[in-house]
């Protein structure tokens, strides 16, 4: 289905379309933002380490540097449409199944779950591409409000559901996946298209993932995806603990991790409308790196009164430098299949670099007593996505291949 020349809201089919890309987003971040108020529950009646509840974010984030290179590979053979179809039905499978309770199952549960999210990080840069070439910017950025609002909620509730009745942090994870079956439902509907995105894939040149590898902007974008979901899934899967141990409840402590995600929400969807707008978008990098270093440094060293305004900075900052990862897909690249590549390069090792966060933080909090040494370390990062940023955010494309 082409929607380039359509008018939004006119042609039934676009509706649909705009329905399921909001439903999909919004299965992305949810059933892992909904783990971590949920930690250390987890971890108490499961009598397991930091380290191995950290696993539990970091297994996810394998599963995506692992599916990702394949994913548009996939979708070239089977057609975009019907990849995310499957990617949807095997998330619910794996939220179910991480909700029985046991440790083997939950493991299980959360590597189908990852599995299936990179399926969709991966292939919805080139759908937006293929159906809405003129409005990259837009449809960015209601797919990421929808991700990250859901990431929001998920955050905020899963501590109160977890308390409702006999739910318990099982039920809390469970939920989600009634979220997924409807997302599944409104997206039935677009196999009927799936053979044309499996001819446009096929015709384009097959040595784009080659020449990806050799490019040094494709390189910097990809370090700064990494860069950035090292800090987001680091935040997600600690601030919670982080903040209790400033003297908050573990229900306050997830709001303000809600709070956090919920302040990416006007960033994801107004930065991929400016950045769509400009052609650099050094500006919007310089800032981006400005709210993780003073948000991160504010956590550090600074009062517990001041802790909304810090989960505020940094929630800002995962906002634009996420929104700015997506839009780098489709504005250095000249094609739908490069743009697929080059989110399935850009994530496979972005989200192999984002790994080591949760785990390099619960190692060292068991190491040290002290959660001093991990923040340093995302402040360095944040130093690092501004000088590849600035390369990234520069105006160009990468070349096709000859």
């Amino acid at each position: 289905m082409n929607i380039k020349q359509s008018k939004l809201g006119v042609n039934p089919a676009i509706g649909i379309l705009i329905i399921g890309i909001i439903l999909l987003a919004s299965n992305l971040r949810a059933p892992i933002t909904s783990v971590g108020p949920l930690i250390a529950a987890i971890r108490e009646d499961l009598l397991i380490s930091n380290t191995v509840a950290g696993a539990l974010t970091t297994l996810p984030l394998l599963a995506f540097a692992f599916i990702s290179p394949f994913a548009p590979k996939i979708a070239r053979r089977f057609g975009i449409e019907l990849t995310l179809l499957i990617s949807l039905i095997v998330l619910t499978l794996g939220i179910f199944l991480r909700s029985l309770g046991s440790i083997e199952v939950l493991f299980i549960g959360t590597l189908f779950i990852g599995l299936a999210i990179a399926i969709g990080n991966v292939l919805l840069p080139g759908l937006v591409k293929q159906n809405f070439a003129h409005r990259v910017g837009l449809m960015t950025g209601v797919y990421a409000v929808s991700m990250n609002l859901s990431a929001a909620i998920a955050s905020g509730v899963s501590v109160p559901l977890a308390s409702i009745g006999e739910l318990g942090w099982q039920g809390s994870l469970g939920i989600w996946g009634f979220l997924a079956i409807i997302a599944i439902l409104f997206w039935i509907p677009q196999m009927r298209h799936q053979h044309k995105s499996v001819k446009a894939m096929g015709q384009e040149e097959h040595r784009t993932s080659r020449q990806l590898w050799r490019s040094p902007l494709a390189w910097k974008i990809t370090i700064f995806m990494g860069l950035q979901s090292l800090i987001y899934y680091s935040v997600v899967a600690w601030i919670p603990e982080i903040i209790q141990e400033k003297g908050l409840t573990s229900s306050a402590a997830g709001w303000m991790s809600s709070l956090m995600l919920f302040a990416t929400l006007p960033c994801t969807f107004i930065v991929p409308i400016l950045a769509g707008r400009k052609e650099s978008q050094r500006g919007l990098v310089v800032i981006t790196a400005l709210l993780f270093s003073l948000g991160l440094g504010g956590l550090l060293v600074g009062h517990i009164s001041l802790i909304p305004l810090w989960m505020i900075l940094i929630g800002a900052g995962c906002g634009f430098a996420f929104s700015l990862a997506m839009m780098f897909f489709s504005l250095r690249t000249t094609s739908v299949q490069q743009a697929s590549e080059l989110s399935g390069m850009g994530q496979s090792l972005g989200y192999l670099l984002a790994a080591i966060g949760p785990l390099f933080f619960g190692l060292m909090r068991d190491m040290t007593t002290s959660w001093t040494v991990p923040l340093l370390v995302l402040i360095v990062a944040s130093c690092i996505i501004f000088i590849v940023g600035m390369g990234a955010g520069k105006k160009g494309a990468i070349k096709e291949p000859n």
